[in-house]
C-alpha cells in the first residue's frame, strides 16, 4: 500500500469533514511529518560525524559529511512528491511519484559521488601524498575522472527515466565524437598530453622542472587537462600546453639525489712545488666534511696549466640537494680551501700579463 492510498483511506475514516479542510490538515501534517523526519535524520547524521570525529581514520567522516546534503535533499523531493500527488490526482496518471523519487535518487547519489570525491581532492591537497606509491598528482587526475564519469552517467540515467533512447544518444556521440575530435585535434592532444603526464609522472606540483629544447624553467603550480601552469623564477605565471611535453626533453632537478660541487682553484707557477700537498690536504678536508657524499665520487687533482696558473680540479657531491643550503656548504668549502693555500704560503692566482722590454741601443 503506497502513502497515497493511505491517505484516502485515512480521508474516508472522516466522512462529515469538509474536503478541503480535510486537505489542509493532510497537507500540513505530512509537511511536519516530513519536517521531523528530516531533523531526526540530521540528528542521526550529526550524531556520527561525531563520533567518526573521535577515531583515528578520516573517511567516515568525510562520507558522512558528504552524504548530509544529498541525503536531505532526497527526503523533501521524495516526500513532496507523495504530498503533491495525493493533492492533485491528475499527477498520478502521470507516475509522477515513480519518476520523481528515480531522479531524486539519481541526483542525491551523483551528488553524493562528487561531495565524496570533492572532499577525498581536498585532503589528497592537505595531506600531501608525494613520494607514495600513487602520489597526489595522479591521485587529483583519478579524481578528476570519477567525476566526468559521474556526472555523464547521471545525464544518461536522467534522460533513460525520462523516457530517452539512450543507445541513439550514445551512437550519434560516436559520430559526434569523431566529428569533433577532428574539429578540436589540438585540444585532444593537450587531453591526452595531460593524461600522459598523469600516467608517465615526469613531475608533478611543486616540482622545479626546465626544458633545454624551449624556454622553460620554473615551479609547477598546477597541472590541468588542457594547460599546465609554470611559474618562472622571477614569479611571472607560465602557461604551458600539455601536448608540448610529448615531443620536448624535460628535466626535472626536484628529484635529483645530489647537487654537484664542480670548482677549479688556481694557484700561482711560483708555488707549484705547492700543488700536491694543497690537494691532499683539500682532498682530507672534502672527505671529513659531513656535507660531502664521497660515496658518489670525488677528485682533487691538478687539471691544467692555464695562461697565468696552475689550476687544480675539485669535483664531488653535496648530501643536501637544495639550493640554500648548497650554497652555505659550497661558501664553507671555497673558505676552507683558501685558508689550506695561505697555510702553505701560497696564494690564489689572479689573470697576470708579464711584459718583457728588450732595450734599444
Amino acid at each position: 500500500m503506497d502513502i497515497k492510498t493511505y491517505l484516502k483511506q485515512l480521508q474516508a475514516m472522516f466522512p462529515d469533514t469538509g474536503s478541503e479542510i480535510w486537505t489542509v490538515v493532510i497537507i500540513f501534517s505530512s509537511v511536519f511529518i516530513l519536517l521531523l523526519f528530516n531533523w531526526l535524520v540530521n540528528l542521526l547524521v550529526i550524531m556520527l560525524i561525531k563520533k567518526a570525529d573521535t577515531t583515528k581514520t578520516v573517511w567516515d567522516e568525510i562520507i558522512l559529511n558528504s552524504i548530509k546534503p544529498p541525503l536531505r535533499l532526497l527526503i523533501w523531493v521524495v516526500g513532496l512528491s507523495y504530498i503533491a500527488e495525493f493533492i492533485w490526482d491528475t499527477l498520478h496518471e502521470l507516475h509522477l511519484v515513480s519518476k520523481v523519487s528515480t531522479l531524486s535518487i539519481i541526483y542525491a547519489l551523483a551528488w553524493f559521488a562528487v561531495r565524496l570525491l570533492n572532499s577525498i581532492d581536498r585532503h589528497i591537497a592537505t595531506q600531501g601524498y608525494q613520494g607514495k606509491l600513487l602520489d597526489a598528482t595522479s591521485m587529483r587526475a583519478v579524481n578528476k575522472l570519477l567525476r566526468i564519469a559521474t556526472i555523464i552517467t547521471a545525464i544518461l540515467l536522467t534522460m533513460q527515466t525520462l523516457g530517452y533512447n539512450i543507445s541513439g544518444v550514445l551512437a550519434f556521440g560516436g559520430v559526434g565524437g569523431l566529428i569533433v575530435g577532428l574539429a578540436a585535434k589540438d585540444m585532444l592532444a593537450n587531453f591526452f598530453g595531460g593524461l600522459m603526464i598523469y600516467l608517465d609522472r615526469p613531475f608533478q606540483e611543486g616540482d622545479w622542472i626546465r626544458s633545454s629544447d624551449r624556454d622553460i624553467e620554473g615551479t609547477v603550480v598546477s597541472i590541468g587537462w588542457r594547460l599546465t601552469q609554470i611559474r618562472t623564477f622571477d614569479r611571472c605565471p607560465l602557461y604551458v600546453p600539455n601536448s608540448m611535453f610529448t615531443s620536448i626533453i624535460l628535466e626535472n632537478p626536484s628529484r635529483m639525489s645530489h647537487r654537484r660541487f664542480n670548482e677549479t682553484i688556481g694557484v700561482r707557477y711560483d708555488d707549484i712545488a705547492k700543488v700536491p700537498v694543497i690537494a691532499q690536504q683539500i682532498e682530507q678536508m672534502m672527505i671529513e666534511h659531513s656535507e660531502i657524499d664521497e660515496q658518489e665520487g670525488l677528485v682533487v687533482s691538478l687539471n691544467e696549466f692555464s695562461d697565468s696558473s696552475v689550476n687544480i680540479k675539485i669535483y664531488g657531491f653535496t648530501k643536501n640537494k637544495d639550493l640554500a643550503p648548497y650554497q652555505a656548504t659550497k661558501q664553507d668549502i671555497l673558505l676552507k680551501i683558501s685558508k689550506i693555500i695561505e697555510a702553505q704560503g701560497a696564494e690564489i692566482a689572479f689573470p697576470t700579463r708579464t711584459l718583457h722590454i728588450t732595450p734599444t741601443e
